[in-house]
């Protein structure tokens, strides 16, 4: 539902009545992962998506319902299911949708619009629903905040909300979205409870060390795919808002510099495009040791052999050279810097989401390789 926030926001500041369907488990090639939602306020204007068009019509009438009867559903679409069939679900997965009504006065609209306001704004926490158990319980939303507190509730049992809060509080840190399966002791309602947990997080960081052409379509990809993105460069004449106007920011400094001083999570993607050992070397030397996702760096096989050579001689290990993607980028035979960014954006997204980049076509493996139907865990398993 937090992928929609800033429309949502939107609808609850001017007084909207809605009802949002949210994917909360898959299995097989969904076409959507959990978190994905579709809302559709009381004038049947929608927003949104759980499938990419393929079960768009069946959710959109369910969420009308919603709004008709106030209820939580639960409902299943799936190859296998024939009403699900009918309606197009056909690319052979299954998702499991929860709709929920968010009316005036309704308990959960607080918590929801508190949650969508954050969101909106690009701050952290974790929105907590109740996805599976009793039907009296179904939809009910607990909103956790990365210090630990909490508001609402998932059913009047604080030791629920509480064990529930400690989950997401995990799975918010991890910047994770996902399932968690509270078993019949923790709930206190004499079954097991599967939880929907959304985390809302600052945008991933991308940093671009070197203002070149390159960078400019890198930072327009970046941004496509929802990165912070920051061009770094120790030269004022190229390192300008004018040449990047669609960076967040653009900073004059020397690589290594600016790195050493910035802070960054295991979500952060350094491209080093400089080109330059004065510049590469000590930037390199310093990125290998950070826990970052990704780090590149552009050039030649013939650099790339000298680079690596300047960078053992100051001491980088072997480890830790093995990190780096160079030369950056999937092998797409591209040409120009708008060809190349895609390459380099593609190397990001293969490495994200654990991709070999090789053509699907004729390839055994799995296409969607992350969100598996189910729970992510149950509390007291060992992750």
């Amino acid at each position: 539902m937090l992928d929609i926030a800033e429309e949502l926001d939107q609808w609850v500041l001017e007084g909207r009545e809605f009802a949002v369907a949210t994917v909360v488990a898959t299995n097989g090639s969904a076409p959507r992962q959990p978190g994905a939602a579709l809302a559709v306020d009381s004038d049947g204007t929608a927003i949104g998506s759980v499938s990419g068009g393929c079960v768009e019509g069946a959710v959109y009438e369910l969420c009308r319902q919603a709004l008709a009867d106030g209820e939580n559903t639960l409902e299943s679409f799936g190859y296998s299911n024939e009403d699900a069939f009918a309606v197009g679900l056909t690319c052979g997965g299954v998702i499991d949708v929860l709709v929920t009504p968010v009316l005036a006065g309704s308990p959960s609209r607080a918590v929801f619009a508190d949650a969508c306001a954050i969101a909106a704004r690009g701050s952290a926490a974790a929105l907590v629903r109740v996805a599976e158990g009793p039907a009296e319980l179904l939809g009910r939303a607990l909103l956790v905040h990365p210090d630990g507190r909490f508001e609402g509730g998932l059913g009047g049992h604080v030791d629920l909300d509480r064990a529930a809060a400690r989950e997401a509080r995990a799975m918010l840190d991890a910047g994770k979205t996902g399932g968690v399966v509270i078993g019949e002791d923790g709930s206190r309602c004499g079954q097991p409870l599967t939880l929907l947990v959304e985390s809302s997080v600052p945008a991933p960081r991308m940093i671009v060390f070197g203002a070149i052409d390159f960078a400019s379509a890198l930072v327009r990809v970046g941004k496509l795919l929802g990165y912070h993105v920051t061009v770094c460069d120790a030269r004022p004449v190229f390192a300008t808002e004018r040449r990047f106007p669609e960076a967040d920011e653009v900073v004059v400094d020397w690589p290594h510099r600016y790195l050493e001083a910035t802070e960054l999570d295991a979500r952060a993607v350094l491209c080093v495009l400089t080109h330059d050992a004065k510049f590469d070397v000590p930037l390199l030397e310093m990125a290998l040791k950070l826990p970052v996702s990704y780090i590149g760096a552009m050039g030649s096989r013939r650099t790339h052999l000298e680079r690596n050579e300047r960078l053992r001689q100051v001491g980088v290990t072997e480890l830790e050279l093995a990190r780096l993607r160079s030369p950056i980028g999937l092998d797409l035979g591209a040409r120009t810097p708008d060809e190349t960014a895609l390459s380099i954006a593609a190397e990001i997204v293969a490495v994200r989401r654990g991709g070999s980049g090789a053509p699907l076509r004729g390839a055994r493996t799995p296409i969607h390789h992350d969100g598996a139907r189910g729970p992510v865990r149950t509390i007291g398993e060992v992750a």
